[in-house]
């Protein structure tokens, strides 16, 4: 339910499944250091982490205290001996800060992982308007229970979400040496193998409530599995199969990429050439920061642009290509150039639709990208069922779009948030398959070369977008439009894929030539990848076995969020609050909503966007209204009042958007 949450980490690497929690403030400490590069650190007990470049570190009684260069995050970390998680957590705030009072949200399990043998997440709970992410975990090795404590703004834990990666990511035991395949001959992908990833993805469908997945693996360079399990659509029997075609989402920024890479080989582009010298109508913010993009930066994740969704969420039904283009205009940086790792789509739909004006000029933006990606990418790479087109990927053998609705219960979604994206179709607006997707997967395993041994992109460019330009985690980077995880020794380069109802993962392992992919068809099926990755390596490696723990880990997770929301909710929502809504509102860039009723179930609808809503009282005693309709849930609009008028106010975690009674 706390989608802006939820939009932070699936970005994140696969099984990079948090973000650090916060801490209230704290007197000052005497002993403080600052950094300029990643530095080695631990606890005063002997927990090891890495401490992110311009952070600071001190001490506070029994805490090493980390701060990011903004003053409204603080993170706190301690070993303490307690008999469960719950009590460890609780004596680490009674030490760290006396006057915390916050009632426990959510506490769940997290798998076992890199020497902890029991992790747990604590949320607290938080009233909209304090713009906060409050937040635990507490992890024990032995008799010692780790805990980290976090309270921050939303906008810092989404901007330093890379840092917070970095030290998350990194948390080992005292002495523990992290598991490691470098070098290590990895096992074949045999009938055994196949037998086992098979049986695995079954059982993490039934406990995630995914109705199909439609996956892949490659061994030797060539497909040695390719099907699906399950089926298209909840209640009917149409099966998944490996052309069956999926929303791939964000794995399209890859594709466009290599559309890129290409158009460098035939010098067509440069990768420092400025975005205004290959497209002069492109603009941000201001002179100064569209004078400074360069096309190799509209697809790195390092520009300090943030994520910036409702923009084009909150869609007319009128957006375009070029509309899309012109919002950059009002966009500014956040952070600096490779300061921390934020993720744009709009950036990423840019680059795609530069790199098709470039190769068929004199073309409108939406077509001319449709063509190139289409006669450069999808037909050479014989991806003959992909494609932009959704009303053509619709007609035939698709997986519909599903989602766990707020009282538990598998529901088919609605496909209307997804037709946003067609506007910002190469951030993620490909429909693939199993089969198809593999094709794009052997061809980067094959450095470029294609099946028949045409070189289909240099070597030299196909690896430029594998360079790491920002971190993401410990051992992950971001290159362009593809993440680099070193964690295990054995380098895995993948990007995962998020729509409503579709959730997907490509990944391969350079060194071994194999590598997978994995499409699903469900909100929860986001939970299934790392998993997925996590036991496809512990087959190979004969790993330690964690993925079946991080699998139920994540159910467990996914449903104590969702019960706990529910007890908040009132359905249908309350007839006071209902009865204090104008009929109408207006924020001059998201545009309208107006509230209609049907029975007693209201609805908002947003341009193309129409949900039923519940309520909910806030501790801090405002309103607030949540989306619940199946695959738009969890837009959060908090009732209130501004210059003497009623308001709604709507908010991503760097943004506010305030809409005011009135069309």
């Amino acid at each position: 339910m706390r989608k802006a949450l939820l939009a932070l980490l699936l970005v994140l690497p696969l099984d990079q499944s948090l973000v650090l929690a916060a801490v209230p403030a704290a007197p000052a400490a005497p002993a403080t250091s600052s950094v300029d590069a990643s530095t080695a650190a631990q606890t005063l007990a002997g927990t090891t982490f890495k401490l992110p470049p311009g952070w600071t570190s001190s001490t506070q009684g029994q805490f090493v205290v980390l701060s990011p260069p903004e003053p409204d995050m603080k993170i706190a970390l301690t070993d303490i001996e307690a008999k469960d998680a719950a009590a460890a957590a609780a004596a680490a705030w009674a030490a760290f800060d006396p006057t915390f009072k916050r009632p426990v949200r959510v506490m769940t399990p997290g798998g076992p992982r890199n020497g902890w043998e029991e992790r747990y997440f604590v949320d607290y709970e938080v009233s909209p308007n304090e713009k906060l992410v409050v937040e635990a975990y507490a992890w024990r090795s032995g008799k010692t229970w780790f805990v980290g404590l976090l309270k921050s703004s939303e906008a810092t834990a989404e901007k330093r979400g890379g840092p917070l990666g970095l030290v998350a990511g990194s948390l080992r035991p005292k002495g523990y040496q992290s598991e490691s395949f470098a070098g290590k001959p990895a096992h074949p992908i045999d009938a055994k193998t196949i037998a086992a990833m098979k049986e695995f993805v079954a059982a993490g469908m039934a406990k995630l409530q995914v109705p199909g997945v439609g996956f892949s693996l490659i061994d030797g360079g060539k497909i040695v599995y390719e099907g699906g399990i399950g089926v298209r659509e909840l209640g009917k029997p149409a099966p998944i199969d490996a052309d069956t075609l999926f929303i791939a989402a964000s794995n399209t920024k890859a594709l466009g990429t290599l559309l890129l890479a290409e158009l460098v080989d035939e010098k067509k582009l440069r990768w420092d050439e400025p975005a205004t010298e290959a497209y002069p109508p492109f603009k941000l913010g201001d002179a100064a920061t569209t004078q400074s993009v360069l096309i190799k930066h509209l697809v790195c994740a390092c520009t300090g642009m943030p994520r910036q969704d409702l923009d084009w969420i909150f869609d007319n039904g009128h957006e375009t290509p070029e509309s899309a283009m012109v919002k950059l205009g009002n966009m500014q940086p956040t952070s600096k150039y490779g300061e921390v790792f934020q993720y744009s789509n709009l950036m990423a739909a840019a680059a795609g639709y530069i790199g098709g004006s470039i190769a068929i000029p004199k073309t409108e933006l939406g077509k001319a990208y449709d063509e190139a990606m289409q006669v450069k990418v999808l037909n050479p790479l014989g991806m003959s069922h992909s494609t932009y087109d959704f009303k053509k990927a619709m007609q035939g053998d698709y997986a519909r779009p599903h989602d766990v609705d707020i009282d538990g219960h598998l529901a088919l979604g609605e496909m209307t948030l997804n037709y946003t994206i067609i506007s910002l179709r190469p951030a993620g607006g490909i429909w693939t398959s199993a089969h198809d997707l593999s094709q794009y997967v052997m061809m980067e395993l094959a450095n470029g070369k294609l099946p028949n041994g045409h070189r289909l992109v240099s070597e030299q460019n196909l690896l430029e977008r594998r360079k790491p330009n920002v971190v993401v985690s410990a051992d992950v980077d971001y290159g362009m439009g593809l993440m680099i995880d070193k964690r295990w020794g054995a380098t895995v380069i993948h990007h995962g894929g998020d729509l409503e109802g579709y959730h997907s993962d490509m990944m391969w392992l350079p060194e071994y030539n194999v590598g997978a992919v994995i499409l699903t068809n469900s909100d929860t099926g986001y939970a299934l990848r790392a998993p997925f990755l996590r036991k496809l390596v512990e087959l190979m490696f004969d790993g330690k076995p964690e993925a079946s723990a991080q699998l139920a880990a994540a159910a467990a997770q996914i449903e104590a969020d969702r019960v706990k929301a529910r007890t908040r909710l009132d359905v249908p929502a309350a007839e006071a609050a209902v009865a204090a809504l104008a009929p109408n509102y207006r924020n001059d860039i998201l545009g309208n909503i107006a509230i209609a009723r049907e029975g007693k179930t209201v609805y908002f609808k947003m341009g193309t966007i129409r949900s039923a809503v519940a309520s909910r009282k806030n501790d801090d005693g405002t309103i607030s209204f949540i989306t619940i309709t199946p695959t738009m849930q969890g837009l959060e609009f908090v009732v209130g009042l501004r210059d003497n008028r009623r308001v709604l106010i709507v908010r991503d975690a760097q943004h506010e958007y305030v809409f005011r009674e009135g069309s």
